[in-house]
């Protein structure tokens, strides 16, 4: 259950929401989220406007009424203020938003690592993060997440994907990596592999979907297919053009055989095709701009007609061009990576705290602003930033080890808007309707 320390009052007046008598004047990218993205949620404009609505409602009752009744006067009064805040705490609660999108992924290739169950409980008490993808299934990170409501995504490794396809093996690994865990944790997503089509590795490849429809058939036998989605990121590297964006194609050979299939299967189970798209890694000195949300003269597609402002936008685009040309502009896109590294080699353009905190902080207004992108307008992208801390092992330039936003004490690297001041992370799913409940009951018992 989401908690809030202070005045509600001065807490929105703090994020820009004005109080007036049957008003609710909302900041331009919250306007714009809220109507832009769920205007069509029947669960959403129910709530929102009749808790907007109740000031108007009471303040138009007969003044004798209100002169004989000095508990609704202080309802009306009570209404007025609350019907800002109630609103937008609904929205946040009841439906996916700004910070119901926003996840992290939490790699480990590092030695000085806090344990797991800090890791947890600093994600629900200080961050506004509430969605965590694991490169495994190391059970002690697992149940960390135990009745925190942050939704967890784990990974099969590459390796066991041959082994995926036979239904024993399938079986045995959910026992093993789910079914202990679930309900407690909120498990929403296995990803069968990572990169797998990029890998070049032809039994991976070849077995990469059957192992996908195994899994999810243990995941039906097991009741669990509602609960938990089945998907594997992949890099940008299975695209054989994407300049301009409307040229995007995926892989010749790998476009019929594998990728196919596989937005088939994603589509049967409603599923989201996940890729890593890293501007870090497609720009150039001349491009940086371009890359990190900054002003620039734009990219310009001529057969879209669209003009791209960055870097990400085309990447994304790119991708559902690809899909599209497949016959699968219907199945949803997440961003399960993507970020920006804050210490490099030397020599390396744009690689900086500096330059990394603009990035991602940006990334997060853009993603979250209800924009979205030329090719797929008025929406949201959930979307995962790599990574939760900076990791000392890795291998490989000086980059790889300082993506992290964090350092291994919890300390942020630099300030991207994550942090949590007055406001503990909002409620589960599963406490949803009874804190709706709560409220209208609030309201109810002061008449």
């Amino acid at each position: 259950m989401a908690r809030y320390r202070g005045s509600t009052k001065n807490r929105f007046k703090e994020k820009g929401l004005n109080f007036k008598r049957s008003k609710l004047n909302l900041p331009q990218p919250a306007l714009q989220t809220f109507y832009i993205s769920h205007a069509q949620s029947k669960e959403f404009s129910g709530v929102f406007f009749f808790i907007k609505g109740l000031p108007r409602i009471i303040h138009q009752l007969p003044p004798t009424f209100m002169e004989k009744n000095n508990a609704a006067v202080a309802a009306a009064n009570a209404a007025s203020i609350f019907s800002a805040a109630i609103a937008l705490l609904l929205a946040s609660i009841l439906i996916p938003g700004v910070e119901a999108t926003l996840g992290v992924n939490y790699g480990t290739v590092a030695d000085n690592l806090p344990p797991p169950s800090q890791v947890a409980h600093f994600l629900l008490e200080s961050t506004i993060i509430n969605r965590v993808r694991l490169f495994d299934a190391n059970p002690e990170i697992i149940q960390a997440f135990a009745h925190t409501g942050i939704a967890l995504s784990i990974t099969i490794p590459n390796d066991q994907i041959p082994l995926l396809t036979n239904r024993s093996f399938a079986r045995q690994w959910v026992e093993i990596n789910i079914t202990p865990h679930v309900p407690a944790v909120n498990i929403v997503r296995v990803l069968v592999g990572n990169e797998v089509i990029s890998t070049a590795n032809k039994l991976l490849i070849a077995t990469l979907v059957p192992a996908m429809q195994t899994l999810h058939t243990v995941l039906v036998g097991e009741s669990l297919d509602r609960r938990i989605e089945v998907s594997t990121p992949n890099s940008l590297g299975i695209l054989s053009s994407s300049a301009p964006p409307s040229s995007g194609k995926f892989r010749q050979g790998y476009d019929t055989h594998v990728i196919k299939p596989l937005l088939s299967f994603l589509r049967a189970t409603n599923s989201p095709f996940m890729i890593n798209p890293y501007p870090f890694f497609g720009c150039s000195e001349n491009t940086l701009d371009y890359a990190l949300f900054r002003p620039n003269p734009g990219v310009f597609d001529e057969t879209t007609q669209q003009t791209y402002t960055n870097m990400l936008d085309a990447q994304l685009d790119a991708v559902f061009s690809a899909m599209k040309l497949l016959d699968f502009p219907d199945v949803d896109i997440v961003i399960a990576e993507t970020g920006w590294p804050s210490e490099g080699d030397p020599g390396q353009v744009g690689v900086d705290a500096e330059s990394a905190a603009e990035f991602n902080s940006k990334l997060i207004q853009h993603v979250m602003s209800g924009l979205g992108t030329p090719l797929m307008p008025n929406r949201t992208f959930e979307t995962y930033i790599f990574a939760l801390f900076n990791e000392d092992l890795k291998p490989g330039p000086t980059s790889e080890r300082n993506f992290g936003l964090f350092e291994p004490d919890m300390k942020p690297v630099y300030d991207v808007g994550i942090m949590r001041q007055r406001v503990v992370a909002s409620a589960p799913d599963d406490y949803r309707t009874p804190f709706f409940l709560m409220i209208m009951g609030v309201f109810i018992a002061a008449f």
